[in-house]
């Protein structure tokens, strides 16, 4: 089922992605195929990728979690120094066409470090010493090098990826009040701090009073999914891509198939990441072991907000956060990055069972019978 949901969202988002792109595709670059070939190319390797994952048995992914962790932390490093420089900000290393946006796969990294990290904590957890406090200079570490690019949509979604983490582990109720309490207090001040941050609060509160400036996308979003309908223009028939919906084919895609294909497509689409999402923590919740169990509600959780941050923005539910929609956005990295973790998920879901294999030549160590309160808790 997770294979499938995976091929069926990554084919339509190649759909997706050429419609709401060829008129971009073939004025910047002559060519109407220009951003659909390169979306192809890395749905290809990344469906490789995912493969080789899934084959995999998740588990040995547990020693390599430190060294993955120190790698990621030099790339987010690489990336403040001599990263390139695109749409005022600095998200990418390399050079000319080939680059690499390490915070894309900075989700999965942290993922399988946090779990590690946490399956080991034991009862030690829910301690304020060896619990909470490291708990937030790692978090704090890795958010703090993707603000610098500056990066608000993914600290926001590595945010909420850790946190769920940290509850299903078993973190007490006041770890839990004491992060999203002061989290809240702190995702504030970085939305109102930068100048672009505000606007686009600005933007969602008061759009329609500078429909022209900053409101601008948000209410081209809007009109583009009303343009729709409940059964849309017709594929290709799109008018917000003709340069009315900034960035159509990556953040706006969702208003593009909206008004294209209309309510029906885009309930559909909804219904796919439902079924993901409860295929994904249903995988979570039959793990045999923690470090399984953790990564699979990480994984899950990183599809489950990261739609919900781009849909909530397209249809003014929240203020637009600048993250693509998993699988449907133009975006190598960023698709590549979701093929991998789909494929460890697949992984765990194949290898987390009672079949034999590596478990049984590298047993697990488990916490005490109620340690892990989330666990029972969730059925």
């Amino acid at each position: 089922m997770l294979v499938a949901l995976v091929g069926i969202l990554t084919a339509f988002g190649l759909v997706a992605v050429y419609s709401a792109s060829f008129v971009r595709s073939l004025v910047d670059f002559g060519d109407p195929y220009y951003f659909v070939i390169r979306q192809a190319v890395w749905a290809l390797g990344g469906a490789v990728g995912m493969f080789v994952m899934a084959r995999l048995d998740y588990r040995r992914l547990r020693p390599l979690a430190v060294p993955l962790m120190g790698v990621t932390i030099v790339l987010l490093v690489a990336v403040i120094v001599i990263g390139v420089e695109g749409g005022g900000a600095r998200r990418w290393i390399g050079v000319g066409e080939l680059t690499l946006q390490p915070a894309e796969f900075a989700k999965l990294t942290v993922i399988i470090y946090l779990a590690a990290w946490l399956a080991s904590r034991g009862g030690s957890l829910r301690s304020f010493e060896h619990g909470l406090v490291p708990f937030v200079l790692i978090i704090g570490t890795v958010s703090a090098l993707i603000l610098l690019q500056p990066n608000l949509g993914t600290t926001l979604i590595i945010l909420a990826i850790t946190v769920t983490m940290f509850w299903v582990a078993g973190a007490s109720l006041i770890q839990m009040v004491a992060l999203l309490g002061s989290g809240l207090v702190a995702i504030t001040v970085l939305a109102l701090g930068a100048g672009y941050r505000a606007e686009r609060v600005t933007a969602f509160l008061h759009a329609e009073k500078d429909p022209d400036g900053i409101g601008f996308q948000t209410l081209q979003a809007l009109i583009a999914v009303g343009n729709g309908g409940v059964t849309g223009l017709g594929l290709g028939a799109s008018r917000a891509k003709f340069f009315y919906l900034p960035e159509s084919h990556t953040d706006g895609i969702f208003a593009i198939i909206g008004e294209e294909l209309g309510l029906l497509a885009g309930l559909a689409i909804l219904l796919l990441y439902l079924l993901l999402m409860v295929r994904g923590y249903q995988v979570a919740r039959r793990a045999r072991d923690e470090f399984g169990q953790l990564v699979a509600t990480g994984i899950t959780t990183w599809v489950a907000v990261q739609a919900f941050l781009n849909i909530g923005g397209i249809l003014r539910v929240i203020p637009l956060t600048g993250v693509p929609l998993p699988f449907l956005s133009f975006g190598s990295n960023a698709l590549a990055a979701l093929l991998l973790a789909m494929g460890v998920l697949v992984s765990i879901s194949r290898y987390g069972s009672d079949r034999g294999g590596y478990l049984d030549q590298h047993p697990v160590e488990r916490r005490p019978k109620g340690a892990i309160v989330r666990r029972e808790a969730g059925g």
